[in-house]
């Protein structure tokens, strides 16, 4: 334990906000006032105003409330939203800075913190440890179940396609689940063009397995009358993250998952295995047993079929290439 009084140990505990506070941004202001006892009042200051700001681009952007929800990857997104507001690299080093910070002494060292310099720059390198949770298979259908009984049927239709296609929550709500119920019958793949990131429109296949096909007609059960999608017709995606899929994510950290996010990351870690026939480096503890060229490969396919466009993002899904 930490120097001072500790309001909740990260290993185990069901509290929200790790007990540190109801909301993201007073849990943040909470954490630092212990962690540099009550002195250092500028850097105290400094630190829960960049706060502040990312607990509002957390909760507004990403439907994040809690700090056990916060994935290494969401930094990573956060670091993209602020280049692309031109930030100065030093204001983005900071504000990342921040967010280790509060972290690390939240979680007592059981948070691996990315690196500031390499996001806030034309690297990235935010790399994932830790194997997804959601590679248990018996803790997703646990979970999915749980959904259903709770009514949350759309939720557990986006879990689904995340832990089975790789889709981001906004990609599966706004799936068009006709189209892609057709490229799955007649081509065995599906092409997913609804609800990327920044509207991109570049071909990206995925290839539809027993469980996908299973996934996608969940989702065409799921959705509403008179929808091509997960939404209703007369449903915003941001009504609808707010309301049904926010309930879903709590209903997933009760039943051991972080979110919806881990499934994406466990599909990552499960073509890894496919494409290479070894492990992911997630998932092995941070060691690459495949070769070199082709954990390389993998790794731009895995990029591709998550629908980002650099390769070297695949580490925040399976893993250091080293």
């Amino acid at each position: 334990m930490r120097g001072g009084t500790s309001m909740g140990l990260f290993a185990g505990t069901s509290a929200r906000n790790l007990g540190w506070g109801r909301t993201l941004a007073y849990a943040g202001r909470a954490i630092l006032q212990a962690r540099f006892g009550g002195g250092h009042y500028s850097s105290v200051a400094s630190h829960t105003e960049r706060w502040r700001v990312f607990a509002s681009w957390a909760r507004t952007q990403a439907g994040i409330r809690d700090l056990r929800a916060i994935p290494p990857e969401l930094l990573v997104q956060y670091a993209d939203h602020l280049k692309a507001e031109g930030r100065a690299v030093s204001t983005i080093q900071n504000r990342l800075s921040t967010v280790n910070v509060i972290l690390d002494y939240a979680r007592e060292g059981h948070w691996e913190p990315v690196s500031p310099r390499a996001l806030s720059g034309a690297a990235r390198s935010a790399v994932r440890t830790q194997p997804p949770r959601a590679l248990d298979a018996g803790r997703v259908e646990a979970a999915r179940t749980a959904l259903q009984q709770a009514g949350l049927h759309r939720a557990a239709a986006v879990l689904g396609l995340a832990r089975t296609f790789g889709l981001r929550s906004e990609e599966a709500a706004k799936a068009d689940l006709d189209r892609l119920a057709k490229e799955a019958a007649r081509l065995g793949r599906i092409n997913i063009l609804d609800g990327t990131k920044g509207g991109r429109t570049v071909p990206r296949w995925v290839a539809v397995t027993p469980a996908g096909q299973q996934a996608l007609q969940a989702a065409l059960a799921a959705r509403p009358p008179g929808s091509v999608n997960l939404l209703a017709p007369t449903e915003s995606y941001k009504g609808w993250r707010q309301g049904e899929l926010r309930a879903g994510r709590a209903l997933l950290q009760a039943q051991g998952l972080p979110g919806y996010h881990d499934a994406r990351a466990a599909y990552a870690c499960e073509r890894y295995r496919e494409l290479t026939g070894h492990p992911a480096p997630a998932v092995t503890g941070g060691r690459r047993t495949a070769e070199r060229d082709t954990d390389r490969t993998a790794r731009a396919i895995i990029a591709r079929e998550l629908g980002h466009g650099r390769v070297d993002i695949a580490a925040a899904y399976v893993g250091s290439a080293r």
